[in-house]
């Protein structure tokens, strides 16, 4: 049911600051991020051949809905290394991920857009077995001479956006799913009318 990262057919990658699998020879990380921000790219470019269970897969969240348990059979102990993309989508997962972790050593690499969802409801959240870093938008120091100070005031530096031939559509596109999904579906506020106006 998993699958193995592969590197995407991007005709433009900036490369990033952080080392993935430096990060993770000695500990299970989470890996939280607002959506766009490169999660998924850096992934799939710095662990090749890593088993993955992208949550987005509506096959895969599916089947580990229904018996989250599968994954504890699935993930053999030659498995070092395991990633599980959007974890917030599924946090009962941390429960199987907790016991392979004690019981086979295995490091985990757990992506999520929204940590509000994983620290509410008493979510377990591994007990420090794993630690947690940030993925920010593109920085100064990444984008290298490719940096523009008026376009990056402009358009902002998430990848998708900075990078992008329509820039104001897909901005435009990313803050009314960033209002819908990440502030109306959590409750984060009760004045999305106001707060729409600030994008």
């Amino acid at each position: 049911m998993a699958t193995t990262n592969k590197i995407p057919n991007e005709s433009i990658y900036i490369q990033r600051i952080m080392d993935l699998p430096t990060l993770l020879q000695k500990k299970s990380h989470f890996l939280l991020g607002p959506r766009q921000t490169g999660k998924t790219s850096l992934i799939r470019r710095s662990l090749k051949g890593v088993k993955t269970y992208d949550l987005l897969d509506t096959s895969i969240f599916l089947a580990l809905s229904q018996n989250p348990g599968r994954i504890f059979q699935e993930i053999d102990p030659t498995d070092e290394i395991v990633v599980v993309d959007e974890i917030q989508r599924l946090p009962v997962l941390l429960n199987e991920i907790h016991r392979i972790i004690e019981e086979r050593g295995i490091r985990f690499l757990l992506t999520g857009s929204s940590a509000r969802k994983l620290r509410r409801g008493g979510v377990n959240l591994l007990g420090g077995r794993a630690r947690t870093k940030y993925m920010h938008p593109l920085t100064f120091l990444e984008l290298g001479n490719q940096f523009d100070l008026y376009k990056a005031t402009e358009r902002g530096l998430l990848p998708s956006i900075y990078l992008s031939d329509d820039p104001l559509a897909d901005l435009e596109a990313y803050t009314g799913s960033y209002l819908q999904q990440e502030i109306v579906a959590e409750g984060s506020t009760r004045n999305i009318y106001l707060l729409s106006a600030v994008f």
